[in-house]
């Protein structure tokens, strides 16, 4: 069941939910589906009408939880397999066969499930990860990128995973969204390498190398969020005040701002990687049900988009 209580903001998280439940079901293979909080998650997309289940991993193991879970088995197709390795080799199996449409991370590693979604699941686009973020301090929607996938991207890289928050972004319903390139300070400083590929990116915006967006950085995340912060310093800025996307130097950067917002600012956070030939859901063990069923209803309707 899902918190409502005033500390939990739902307003934009929700309504994601009643879009995609407005779209047909897709179907998803759930690697490593032998844990409970997986299935738990499982269980609450089902009730929701989102997907539909394959679940990969050892099949004693997941019966045997179904059944303490009161997850009706009949329901499901188990897919048992005796490894990481080969959990992750069928879920991609599966969508090269067109029997799935998404994948989501069960209790396997992260790495061990992407190594081979990048051997064979790529489309040519850059790979990266999006967290979906709602807080009850801030009006909309936060695109927080990448917290998950690329490491330490280059300028090149950096362009690529902020076309593809963008092209999320404007998914979910953002016409034209604001990008901040985070930096520690808001100048370029030759010996910040992050503040050169900052700027670097709100030209390429300005010449329509990023498309459908507003660009502007190097920002530090107060001038991104506070317009009041901006104007302090005496920053023009397009973005400040409005941003939808926050675009971290790195993934330390990026992982270290998304839970900070979770844990002291009672965010929730959907996350998903996109850039794939199917959407990839990567939930959290800790993950509260709200989160679980967003990155669910995003993988929906980016689903049917595609199609």
């Amino acid at each position: 069941m899902i918190d409502t209580s005033p500390s939990v903001p739902q307003r934009h998280l929700e309504q994601l939910i009643e879009r995609a439940r407005a779209l047909e079901s897709i179907r998803v293979a759930v690697v490593d589906a032998g844990e409970r909080h997986v299935l738990q998650g499982v269980m609450e997309a089902e009730a929701a009408g989102l997907v539909e289940s394959v679940l990969i991993g050892n099949s004693e193991q997941i019966e045997r939880l179904c059944e303490e879970l009161g997850l009706n088995r009949s329901g499901h197709r188990v897919v048992s397999t005796d490894s990481e390795a080969e959990s992750a080799q069928r879920g991609v199996d599966l969508v090269k066969e067109g029997k799935a449409d998404a994948l989501a991370k069960g209790w396997i590693h992260t790495d061990a499930l992407m190594h081979p979604v990048l051997a064979e699941l790529r489309t040519g686009k850059r790979v990266s990860h999006v967290f979906v973020t709602e807080l009850a301090s801030y009006p909309k929607l936060l695109f927080i990128t990448d917290a998950a996938i690329n490491i330490a991207p280059d300028l090149a890289a950096k362009a690529a995973i902020v076309q593809n928050a963008v092209d999320l972004a404007r998914l979910l319903g953002v016409e034209t969204p604001r990008v901040a390139a985070l930096s520690a300070v808001e100048v370029v400083k030759p010996a910040i390498a992050s503040t050169i590929d900052a700027a670097c990116l709100s030209k390429m915006a300005q010449r329509r190398q990023i498309r459908h967006a507003i660009v502007d950085g190097p920002l530090a995340f107060d001038n991104a969020i506070s317009r009041e912060a901006a104007e302090t310093k005496q920053i023009e800025s397009d973005v400040s005040g409005r941003v939808d996307v926050l675009l971290a130097p790195d993934l330390n950067a990026a992982n270290i701002l998304a839970k900070d917002l979770e844990y002291l600012a009672g965010a929730t956070l959907a996350g998903i990687v996109i850039g794939t030939a199917v959407p990839i859901m990567l939930p959290s063990r800790s993950d509260p049900a709200l989160a679980r069923l967003v990155s669910a209803a995003i993988a929906v309707l980016w689903h049917h988009a595609r199609q």
